[in-house]
């Protein structure tokens, strides 16, 4: 990778917290992640920009208010509660890159991002830029946006890793990939068995047995799981959509240790790569 080249990596809610209880950080696995993520910070020639979901933390507060990334217009109450609890998670994460040696810059995608009926309409760019070049390890996460007509939104990782992308590649950076580890080995198909490979041929398809497998309360293999911004479904979008941009995916299990620096390094893992080539 050149110097201006970054990796994007998600640590999703579901793989840092449990979701089936309240505001319960995965203490060890997130402690075992921010030491690989500096593993792989030491050995990739470019950056990295970390993103992580909200899991038990803002999508529980959400819920509970009745407020989904593609409802109605929050309450103040609602939305400042759920803002809080996003970020509540956010300084559990920032503390772990900080015991694991890194130099972790926070990012609030609600005070870089304002939309418009849930479409981005402008973006501060310039601090991600900055921590970029500083050397920083750029930390975003799901949050709430500011909507000009619905008052607020959420904005999952998913989201804001796709308002990023295309100004930072035309900022000049090339995104090398995508990483996205959550709890099962890439995407399950309905047997239970990973879809090695996502392209142009089968992502249609794809995303259409995910939305059938959500509107059955099932999501990544677990059944009624809180989470206001689509899961799975929405994760093989976004990587898609990304692909199409030139930047590849790899949808992996972070719960195997050591994956994430293997599959940074080239080597052949596991999981689901998505890719519209």
């Amino acid at each position: 990778m050149s110097e201006s080249s970054v990796i994007l990596i998600k640590l999703g809610g579901s793989l840092i917290t449990d979701k089936a209880g309240h505001e319960a950080v995965r203490s060890d696995v997130l402690a075992r992640l921010a030491v690989e993520l500096r593993q792989v910070a030491e050995a990739s020639p470019g950056g990295l920009v970390l993103g992580h979901g909200s899991g038990s933390f803002g999508h529980t507060v959400a819920t509970e208010g009745g407020w989904s990334a593609k409802g109605s217009s929050p309450s103040a109450e609602v939305l400042a509660r759920t803002q809080d609890a996003a970020a509540r998670l956010h300084r559990e994460v920032i503390t772990a890159l900080l015991e694991a040696g890194l130099a972790p810059f926070s990012l609030a995608p609600g005070s870089l991002m304002v939309s418009a009926r849930g479409r981005l309409s402008s973006l501060h760019v310039e601090p991600l830029v900055e921590a970029i070049e500083s050397g920083l390890l750029p930390v975003l996460f799901g949050d709430v946006v500011l909507d000009t007509e619905d008052r607020a939104r959420i904005y999952s990782t998913e989201n804001v890793f796709l308002a990023i992308a295309p100004v930072l590649l035309a900022r000049g950076f090339r995104i090398s990939a995508a990483y996205w580890l959550g709890n099962t080995e890439g995407v399950l198909d309905s047997a239970g068995e990973t879809i090695a490979r996502i392209t142009k041929a089968n992502a249609k398809e794809v995303t259409r047995s995910l939305s059938e497998a959500a509107s059955l309360g099932k999501d990544e293999g677990r059944s009624h799981v809180s989470d206001v911004t689509g899961g799975m479904r929405h994760r093989v979008e976004t990587a898609v959509a990304l692909s199409r941009l030139g930047v590849p995916s790899w949808i992996l299990n972070g719960r195997s240790k050591g994956l994430l620096a293997r599959a940074v390094g080239g080597e052949e893992v596991p999981g689901t790569y998505v890719d519209w080539a």
